[in-house]
Order: structure tokens, then sequence, then C-alpha cells
């Protein structure tokens, strides 16, 4: 049976609606724009797409890696819709191969369940560039291997996304995964500019993180960043958070790419979701909070204490931008990146249910996946 909603105000991806009628049924906009009856729930505030992050390590005191088991995914994705994210890929950042074997295990179960919000994975390494590894471990940064090549391209993990830097990747073997609809995304690469577009050429589709982590753009080498801001098709993931990304930096690459090719990522690691500045363990490192910053103790930047309607609003205030065009960045852009546009990323007559309701500070007050309630705010 169909459960009738009047909003307000909505904003489809495009445009707004005032005192908009809609319908859901099995999680999916079954009628737009109608008149509605005295069962309809209202919706106050603004109604808007719900957001897709496509780059998860943890939350809620979970980190994938640490936990590769349908019941972390389901923290995580549970931490998550409390920010606003109605999609995501679990992301299992450098490690063994049984770890990425358990991980895959666990999202074809979570799949199978339906979990809310789960739509894929995100291996993020582990064939990547040992100079611009960051916090992951050096010990199982690797070449790739046949049993990896076969984990990506199982057919019942969703979307899969693979991170990888090219230099150690060959253009071949980049268009093999892209062949069986492996989404390669370039990162934690020191690769020259030459190399960067021989994998773009091969199929290589985004980049990782942009600014982080990669062969940054010089005088005389444009490297990982000039090649990104300079290729016309691909899309960059970026991290709003302020610690990330010179705010200025963020505003160059929202000038030099196409519209539509930038879209937020949290990059969120276990504490988004707790108040306490708690450390937690990363293949043997301590990693430490302070406040919204996260470092190991050698220095380094260890992810996010980031999550996605901070990001949205942190580009509204940071960045300039709309909060209309900082929804897309949040919504259509990644559901666009992954294939995914014909369902997510608009509210539209054959989309999912799957939205946000903002107050006019901007405020996130409620999150509904697939037509259900799964979280809203006390305040």
């Amino acid at each position: 049976m169909a459960q009738q909603y009047i909003a307000r105000r909505l904003f489809d991806g495009e445009r707004y609606f005032e005192n908009l009628g809609f319908s859901v049924e099995k999680g999916v906009i079954t009628e737009f724009d109608i008149s509605v009856d005295n069962t309809a729930l209202l919706l106050t505030g603004t109604v808007m797409p719900g957001y897709i992050d496509v780059q998860v390590n943890g939350g809620g005191g979970v980190l994938f890696n640490a936990t590769p088991t349908v019941d972390a995914i389901k923290t995580i994705a549970q931490t998550h819709a409390r920010f606003g994210t109605t999609s995501l890929l679990p992301t299992l950042v450098t490690d063994d191969y049984d770890t990425m074997h358990c991980a895959t295990e666990a999202v074809v179960e979570a799949l199978e369940q339906k979990v809310n919000g789960v739509v894929g994975v995100h291996f993020e390494g582990p064939h990547l560039s040992v100079t611009k590894k960051g916090v992951h471990c050096a010990e199982h940064i690797r070449t790739i291997s046949d049993k990896e090549l076969a984990l990506f391209m199982r057919k019942n993990i969703g979307k899969c996304v693979v991170t990888l830097a090219p230099e150690n990747i060959s253009a071949d073997i980049i268009k093999e995964l892209v062949q069986a609809d492996v989404t390669v995304c370039l990162g934690h690469s020191n690769a020259d500019y030459d190399t960067t577009l021989l994998a773009l050429d091969a199929g290589a589709k985004g980049f990782t993180h942009l600014f982080n982590a990669m062969s940054p753009m010089t005088s005389r080498e444009p490297g990982m960043v000039g090649a990104a801001l300079y290729d016309e098709h691909s899309w960059c993931g970026l991290i709003v958070d302020g610690l990330h990304v010179h705010p200025l930096s963020a505003q160059v690459a929202l000038k030099a790419k196409p519209k539509g090719k930038i879209m937020l990522v949290t990059d969120a690691m276990p504490p988004v979701g707790l108040e306490d500045d708690v450390s937690f363990e990363f293949f043997g490192q301590v990693i430490v909070r302070r406040g919204n910053q996260l470092n190991a103790l050698t220095g380094e930047l260890a992810g996010c204490v980031l999550d996605m309607h901070t990001a949205v609003t942190n580009s509204v205030e940071k960045l300039q931008v709309s909060i209309e065009e900082a929804n897309r960045m949040a919504s259509l852009y990644p559901a666009e990146f992954l294939g995914l546009s014909s369902t997510k990323g608009r509210l539209v007559k054959g989309a999912n249910a799957d939205f946000v309701v903002i107050n006019d500070r901007q405020q996130l007050q409620q999150t509904v996946i697939s037509g259900q309630n799964v979280f809203q705010s006390r305040v």
C-alpha cells in the first residue's frame, strides 16, 4: 500500500515545489505532484535528495578493516544515516587478501539482507604507491593478483569502486577492470601526467580525494592533480572538512572542472557519530582525535571525522556554493559517477524515496531511505 507525503517545500534536484504531494510504494516514488488525503505524512522544512557517500571507512566506533562483517556494515550505515547519508560504499583500505575476501562476503550479505543504504563496496588499495601511501600499511601494498582481479569483478557485490595507482597497474589491467563494470579511481599515486592520462584513456573514471595523496601540479609537471583538473570527463571526490583541502584550492577545482564532476566524500573513520575525543588503532598505529582532526602519531592525517551533512554545510560556508549545488555535489553527482542517477540523486517519479529534511538553519531534521524513516532529530 502506498504511503502519501506532503512536503511544505521540496527540491527535486533542479527546482523547488511548495506544498507538494507525492506517494511512495515499495521504496519508490510512484506519484509526484498529486492531491493527497488526510493520511498523508507532513514533512516540514525543506525536502532534498539524500546523500551518497562513495568513501566510508567507518563510523559509530567501527572500522570496516578491523571488523569486516555485515554487523559492522549495519553500524556504519546506521551511523551515517543520522547525518543524511542514504546510500554508501563501505570502504576497505589497503589490507591482506583474507580481509578483502571477508569484506566482500560481508557486502554480499548486506546486499542480500537489503541493509539500508548499502549499494556496493570501495576497495581503496592495496595496489597503490608506497610514496603516497599516507597512513595505509606499506607491508600490504602490492601488485595486483589474479584472485584480486576476480574479487573486484564479482557480479554480486553491487557497485564496485577500486582506487589504484596507475604507475603500478598497467593500462591493460585498468581496461580489463572497466570492461568488467568495475569503476576505477586513481589515487594514492605519484604518477606523472602522461601515466595518469593513459589510465584515463583506459577507462579510469575518477580521482580519490582530490589533492590528497597524489602527485601535485607544478610548473613543469602537471602531475595527477593537473590531469584531474584538466580532464573534462572524470569525477573527483573532495573532502570539505577545512583540513584536508584549503577552501581556495577547492574553489579552484570547482572552477576548473565542468559542473557535476566534483562530488563530496567523507573518508569517514570510526569516531564519526561519537562525541568524545577517542583514539583508535589502525594497523598498529594509534590514531588520535583532537576535535575534528585525526592524526597518526607520526603526523599524517588519518581520514576524517566528517559526515555528509557537515560536508554540505561546509561547502556552503567555506566554498560559497549554494545549498542546492552543495546538495547536488552530495547526491546527484555521486549518483551519476556510480551509474545510479536513474533512481538516485533526484526526487522524481520512479526514483528511490531517499531524502533528507532540513530546517531554515540548514540543520538536518530527518533522513528517509526507501520510504523508511531512519532518523528523526529531537531538536
